[in-house]
């Protein structure tokens, strides 16, 4: 309990500090995946119409997720600096490829018996894509936007390295000094916030799922 109390007593006297990290944090994770759906979930429809993309787009979006981490960001720095920008597109590319797949894997999977009910009640290919496909590929869709957030979460504690802020700060520093006190005060809020935009997404995902596929999951 002692040691318990040290750390509790450590990160009360750095709450400020945390706090103004952890909003630097979402901050770096939020512009990243938002600009990463609205790229990615175009480009998922896109393949779902043009099959013979989808081997490049999918290929492209794989090589950028095997680049280490470090690599992409010592490519990165050279043409956008250091600071938040390389760090937001850094996390930015590694979060498309979840969501791709699975806007791809969710409107592919749609069944056919339902679309061609529908191309029969006269709904044009934009019809069916708004009204029935996407509505149905949304499960899919959502968890796939929810591993790129997770993801992104722990890859904002690498932005640290290069002066963009986040709760990485903390743990980079703590390592630095030998301190486990300072790694687990950065450490700790990470994994909660981790949880915490896991969980909104999880209700989010639940709010947007059509009542009959809710029906159906149980």
């Amino acid at each position: 309990m002692g040691i318990l109390s040290e750390y509790i007593s450590f990160m009360l006297e750095r709450q400020d500090q945390i706090m103004e990290l952890t909003a630097q944090h979402v901050y770096l994770t939020f512009i990243a995946v938002i600009f990463a759906i609205l790229v990615a979930v175009p480009l998922g429809i896109f393949i779902t119409r043009f099959e013979r993309a989808a081997g490049v787009v999918v290929g492209i979006a794989n090589a950028v997720q095997a680049l280490p981490s470090l690599a992409l960001l010592g490519f990165l720095i050279p043409v956008l600096g250091i600071g938040s920008k390389p760090s937001i597109v850094m996390i930015f590319l590694y979060s498309l490829l979840p969501i791709i797949k699975n806007t791809y894997t969710g409107l592919a999977n749609v069944d056919r018996a339902i679309l061609e009910a529908g191309r029969g009640m006269g709904m044009t290919n934009w019809q069916l894509m708004r009204m029935v496909q996407l509505p149905l590929a949304l499960p899919v869709i959502m968890a796939g936007i929810r591993i790129s957030a997770v993801t992104a979460v722990g890859l904002t504690t690498i932005a640290a390295l290069i002066g963009a802020g986040g709760l990485g700060q903390l743990i980079y520093r703590g390592i630095s000094m030998v301190n486990n006190k300072m790694i687990i005060t950065g450490a700790v809020p990470a994994m909660v916030l981790t949880l915490v935009v896991d969980y909104i997404l999880n209700i989010l995902e639940r709010a947007v799922t059509p009542k009959g596929i809710k029906k159906s999951k149980r």
